[in-house]
C-alpha cells in the first residue's frame, strides 16, 4: 500500500490557526505604529510652519496680517513660501487640510490638526492627549494639545 503525501486537514487546521493567531496579535500593533507615524508626520509639519511663522516674526515684528478662521493654512502661502519655508506643507499625516486661526492683527496664530477623527474637538485643553481623534495643536510657538503616551482609538 503506497502512503498518500501531503498535509493532513488537521494539520492544515493547526497552521491556520497558528496563522490566525499571529494575525490577531499583529494587525492591532501594525495599525497603532500606523497612527502614530500619522501623528509624528502631523506633529513635525505643524512645527515646521510654526518655525516658519516664528521667522517672518522676527523679520516684521508680527505675525501675518491676515485673518484666518478654521482654514486651510493655504492662505499663508503668500507669506512664508519660499523665504520662510521651502515648500508649505498643506495637509497632514491623515491628509487632511492643517488648518489655522489668525486674528488679522499680527498678534497671534495658531495651527492644528484634526488628526484621525477629522472632526474638531469642542474644545482644547493645555497638554497631552491619548486618544489618536484628539487634535494636534500648536499655538504661538509651543504645542498646546499634543499626542503623548498610550494611544487609544
Amino acid at each position: 500500500m503506497r502512503r498518500q503525501r501531503g498535509f493532513t486537514l488537521i494539520e492544515l487546521l493547526i497552521v491556520v490557526a497558528i496563522i490566525g493567531i499571529i494575525a490577531a496579535i499583529a494587525i492591532p500593533n501594525l495599525l497603532n505604529a500606523i497612527n502614530r507615524g500619522r501623528q509624528r508626520r502631523s506633529m513635525a509639519d505643524i512645527r515646521s510652519i510654526g518655525t516658519a511663522l516664528e521667522a517672518y516674526s522676527i523679520d516684521f515684528n508680527f505675525y501675518p496680517k491676515v485673518t484666518i478662521t478654521d482654514a486651510a493654512v493655504t492662505g499663508l502661502q503668500t507669506y512664508l513660501e519660499p523665504t520662510y519655508i521651502k515648500k508649505l506643507p498643506t495637509n497632514d499625516g491623515w491628509n487632511q487640510a492643517i488648518l489655522a486661526l489668525l486674528d488679522g492683527t499680527g498678534t497671534t496664530y495658531t495651527l492644528y490638526s484634526t488628526a484621525k477623527g477629522g472632526q474638531k474637538d469642542g474644545t482644547w485643553t493645555q497638554g497631552p492627549k491619548t486618544d489618536f481623534a484628539n487634535d494636534i495643536v500648536f499655538s504661538n510657538g509651543q504645542f498646546y494639545q499634543w499626542p503623548e503616551g498610550q494611544q487609544i482609538n
